[in-house]
């Protein structure tokens, strides 16, 4: 079960949110059919997203995540809600690049660094709030803490990691963001900097230990207090009603065209390849 877990030092300032996301990857792999290293791009953005998703404090809002960095994966959308639950999907997810190294994927040449990471963030108020920065490196967790950092001001270190085996399934997937609070000392940051550098891989740990185990690790010495965990999914919010509306919203010649065509027309989620089929007559 794929679960998100935050906690806070006993001090009050550091905060950490950790998540365990291989069985969602897994599932954005066999729905999109992904490459491996698009698999760890998407996979990246992906608990990214829900970590983020997970911090909304208003019922029915939601964060989207979009990276553009011009690479051939192409862009990379993740939508989560309030709870954490995430869709996405790639450009281009059969797009290949060569191995940084032996077993090592290279995300960045994949993914690109000359584009934006953008972050929309929708209360279902008048105007969601939007921050964009420009990609330090395309490895998607550097970039997300630069995101912190210029955007919203909080220094973070964050950590993503997809781990594919060689029949392309996910062995483990997931991360963390660890943010330091206002008033923190000198203190908070050093032990946190070697915390970070010990931890090393997330994926190393995933793959024998938990979503705690993680947490943990990165909050050796601050004695930390669980705060909430929850369970997380990859979940799409496609209906048939919602394209059906979609469909109807196009302008009114091609609608009449699609009706003068006789025939069904077919319209897939791109998020879940769900295929919704509307018959002429549905289209009066």
């Amino acid at each position: 079960m794929d679960e998100i877990i935050k906690a806070i030092s006993s001090d009050g300032f550091v905060s950490v949110t950790a998540i365990d996301s291989r069985g969602l990857t897994e599932r954005a792999r066999k729905i999109h059919k992904m490459t491996p290293v698009v698999t760890a791009a998407l996979g990246r953005t992906l608990a990214a997203a829900s970590m983020i998703g997970s911090s909304l404090k208003k019922t029915g809002a939601s964060v989207t995540v979009r990276i553009n960095g011009g690479g051939p994966a192409g862009v990379i959308i993740a939508v989560s809600d309030d709870g954490g639950n995430v869709r996405g999907f790639v450009q281009n997810p059969r797009a290949n690049v060569p191995n940084k190294a032996p077993g090592k994927l290279d995300v960045g040449e994949a993914v690109g660094k000359d584009g934006t990471l953008s972050v929309i963030k929708d209360f279902c108020e008048k105007e969601p709030y939007t921050g964009s920065i420009k990609l330090a490196s395309g490895e998607i967790a550097e970039d997300f803490a630069v995101y912190f950092a210029q955007s919203e001001q909080t220094p973070t270190a964050c950590a993503l990691g997809v781990f594919v085996d060689r029949d392309r399934t996910v062995l483990a997937a997931g991360g963390y963001i660890a943010q330091l609070l206002p008033g923190a000392p000198d203190s908070a940051i050093d032990t946190l900097e070697r915390n970070v550098s010990a931890v090393g891989a997330v994926t190393d740990i995933l793959k024998s230990g938990s979503v705690d185990t993680l947490m943990e690790s990165v909050m050796d010495g601050f004695l930390p207090r669980v705060l909430e965990r929850s369970a997380v999914e990859y979940r799409c919010s496609c209906s048939r009603e919602r394209f059906l509306a979609a469909v109807l919203s196009l302008e009114k010649s091609e609608i009449e065209d699609m009706k003068q065509k006789a025939v069904p027309v077919e319209v897939l989620c791109q998020f879940c390849d769900a295929a919704y089929v509307f018959e002429p007559s549905e289209l009066e």
